[in-house]
């Protein structure tokens, strides 16, 4: 355990060099990569994990997140404006973000979860962001977080605005079927309509007999990623 913290404290300048920000503090940012499981498998040291931060985190990018987009695009309804923040700040993309600068490989994770994948799970890493959105709002301010935040989430506000981005509901469905079901998730196209030059195709996703959700697009692509939504809306997983 000390040599997995001592390794973590080691890396804390390329971790930092990775996020853009210096820590005053930087024990609150070993907090933040630290999953839970790392401190139940050591809990005679009493070691402080990242949950209570990625509770403050979530309502620290949803601040910013909203008065970024509230003055952005003063001609967006509330409801527009609801749907947007929603887009941006969902699992996956936070997930996405956190990928970029590469936060699973800095977390303190516990050997059950680093066998099962756990630095690339998608729930851990848009966790971690989140927890580390609140470290740098507590180490340095909300100014410091804004910058941090609209460096790394800007790009993806605009191309929510534009229509261009695709968030990757498959592996959000498959991670959360995982947890109930070793059965196969199946993909199938059920319709195709209109020329080769614009087509439109219309797929179901199921496991088993059941029937999850459908959803239709210019591809079959964005036709899975549309069934997976509506599956996890389904299953009050994900909400716009």
């Amino acid at each position: 355990m000390k040599q997995h913290i001592e390794e973590l404290e080691h890396k804390i300048s390329k971790i930092q060099k990775s996020i853009k920000y210096t820590f005053n503090d930087s024990d609150i940012l070993i907090r933040a990569l630290t999953h839970s499981s790392f401190a139940n498998e050591h809990k005679d040291l009493n070691i402080k994990y990242n949950e209570r931060l990625e509770f403050l985190g979530d309502s620290v990018l949803s601040i910013v997140v909203s008065d970024y987009i509230f003055d952005k695009y003063p001609n967006y309804p509330e409801g527009e404006l609801s749907k947007l923040r929603a887009t941006v700040v969902c699992e996956t993309v936070l997930a996405t973000v956190a990928k970029k600068l590469s936060l699973g490989e800095y977390l303190l994770l516990g050997k059950g979860e680093e066998v099962t994948g756990g630095r690339e799970r998608v729930s851990i890493l848009a966790d971690a962001l989140e927890a580390l959105i609140a470290s740098i709002y507590l180490d340095g301010g909300l100014e410091c977080t804004r910058k941090f935040v609209l460096d790394n989430l800007s790009i993806f506000i605009e191309k929510a605005v534009e229509g261009n981005l695709i968030t990757d509901y498959k592996t959000q469905l498959q991670e959360f079927l995982q947890r109930t079901t070793k059965e196969e998730i199946k993909y199938k196209v059920i319709k195709e309509e209109g020329p080769d030059h614009n087509k439109k195709f219309y797929v179901q996703v199921s496991v088993g007999n059941n029937v999850l959700g459908k959803g239709s697009g210019k591809s079959k692509k964005i036709a899975e990623q549309n069934a997976a939504k509506e599956a996890l809306e389904k299953l009050g997983v994900v909400n716009e």
